[in-house]
């Protein structure tokens, strides 16, 4: 609704800001009139940041994150442990465990996780790719790094059925970050120390 604005375009710029994750319409109002007071061109530049973010950003064509170019920076890096995948769930969670320290390997991300109430299922994901990535790569070891939700956990023994259908036991190791991230909790909302231990810790995945 714009009725309760004195310009429709104001009304119209709040929208599009309130319909943002985690913005109220109050928030919306006080970025819009923040913009509205900033010389044109910061918000030229601003508004086209935004645009070319659009336009040109990529997915990795092998782990599935952000980045400029085809491969992402983290794949294509030779310091990297590329015998380990860390799987997780969002590009969110790749830069909390990122932002940790305490993680070399490489990353797969699944783009969402199961959950048959949102109307997600394995197809929706990509399992596929991870499980085309194991052999190929010579992959050592998988961690699941999924949130500890019940979707997560269902997640969490979809992949981990898969990766032993490859009848690789003797060298692949399936582990899963340590329960020290509170039962229920998303990665990105967890504390660097206690995600960092977590992955540390990590302890092989039961099934």
């Amino acid at each position: 609704m714009t009725n309760d604005y004195p310009s429709i375009l104001l009304g119209n710029a709040v929208n599009q800001f309130a319909s943002l994750p985690g913005v109220g319409r109050k928030t919306a109002l006080r970025l819009v009139l923040h913009l509205l007071r900033q010389p044109s061109k910061d918000v030229e530049t601003f508004s086209e940041s935004l645009s070319q973010l659009r336009r040109e950003v990529k997915y990795c064509k092998v782990c599935h994150n952000i980045t400029d170019q085809d491969v992402c920076p983290i794949c294509s890096s030779h310091n990297r442990d590329h015998h380990t995948i860390c799987v997780v769930e969002n590009i969110q969670d790749v830069m909390s465990i990122e932002n940790t320290g305490q993680y070399n390997g490489v990353y797969h991300v699944l783009g969402g996780i199961i959950s048959p109430m949102d109307g997600v299922g394995p197809k929706d994901i990509e399992a596929d790719s991870l499980v085309e990535r194991i052999e190929p790569e010579q992959i050592k070891e998988v961690i699941l790094a999924l949130p500890t939700t019940m979707e997560g956990d269902t997640t969490n023994f979809y992949l981990y059925r898969r990766l032993i259908a490859l009848g690789l036991n003797e060298s692949l190791r399936i582990s899963q970050i340590a329960r020290g991230v509170a039962v229920g909790n998303e990665l990105e909302y967890t504390d660097e120390i206690t995600l960092g231990r977590s992955i540390v810790n990590r302890v092989d995945f039961k099934g």
